[in-house]
């Protein structure tokens, strides 16, 4: 099975990328990240070969004082041929520094703006509409009238390809039905694996799935005993089994682990270069 994967058809990623998400601190209601390491960590990414990063203009410290996207500008801008940057709108941090889900369309053209600013681009590489909140997908919930309005900001050029997070396969029908969806990207890791409707349409589709959380998130823990002793055969670390099972599982999936530390991108980057073998994959299944 390739490590590269064509994002949207024309954009070559690995297939181990890097989230962006704990860079301002180490918990999303936790204490700041000293910067300069997040910035470390940013540059040593690219340096291990990593050319999808994925951030969010919410993705902050708690007091407001670290964002991933700054970070991420300060280290890599002007940023490498062939680094593709993916980001999502939807929720908005609240004045407390909590996150409430924007469910208005009107809102969703500034937190573009917001990205683009941050980032400092003139066009975003990939742009998820993020629904609901850290639980289940909103069953049910119409996406239309969220999701035009990013279909035409990508008309505009300012967006080139359009995602969805969090969501179900009626929400994944109902987006591909006004524009195309490069990418999904759900709650899934090692010992979660109920999403097959979804990642069964993105693999007839060509659709990247983009499991968030690819370890657990610090909500659950992948690394159960089976996943141990396949570790143990390969010399390899619970962590780094737990991805090479998630890019095992599928040729569209793609994991984006995210660190704040060098030591745990350096494993988490390693993962990539593990071949389970078919007693591996029986022992996880």
């Amino acid at each position: 099975m390739s490590n590269r994967f064509l994002l949207g058809g024309e954009l070559p990623v690995d297939r181990i990328g890097f989230g962006a998400m704990r860079l301002p601190t180490g918990t999303f209601h936790g204490p700041a990240r000293d910067p300069e390491t997040g910035r470390a960590v940013l540059r040593r990414a690219v340096e291990l070969g990593v050319d999808h990063i994925d951030t969010a203009a919410f993705y902050t410290s708690g007091d407001g004082t670290v964002r991933a996207n700054a970070l991420i500008r300060e280290a890599l801008h002007p940023y490498p041929d062939g680094l593709v940057v993916a980001t999502k709108v939807g929720p908005a941090r609240t004045p407390d520094g909590g996150l409430a889900a924007a469910d208005d369309p009107a809102v969703l053209r500034p937190l573009v703006e917001e990205n683009l600013r941050t980032l400092g681009v003139d066009r975003l590489d990939l742009v998820y509409l993020r629904i609901g909140g850290v639980g289940e997908p909103p069953h049910g919930e119409s996406v239309a009238a969220r999701f035009e309005v990013l279909a035409a900001l990508r008309e505009e050029g300012l967006i080139r390809h359009l995602g969805l997070s969090n969501v179900d396969g009626g929400h994944l029908a109902e987006a591909r039905a006004i524009a195309p969806v490069a990418a999904v990207q759900n709650h899934l890791h090692a010992s979660r694996r109920a999403d097959s409707e979804v990642l069964a349409v993105c693999e007839d589709a060509g659709i990247a799935y983009v499991p968030f959380f690819p370890l657990g998130g610090g909500i659950s823990d992948p690394a159960d005993g089976r996943v141990a002793e396949v570790a143990a055969r390969h010399g390899a670390t619970a962590p780094q089994i737990a991805l090479a099972r998630l890019l095992a599982s599928s040729p569209v999936t793609l994991a984006i682990p995210g660190t704040g530390s060098l030591a745990h991108l350096e494993e988490n980057t390693a993962a990539g270069s593990i071949v389970l073998t078919e007693e591996d994959l029986a022992d996880l299944a």
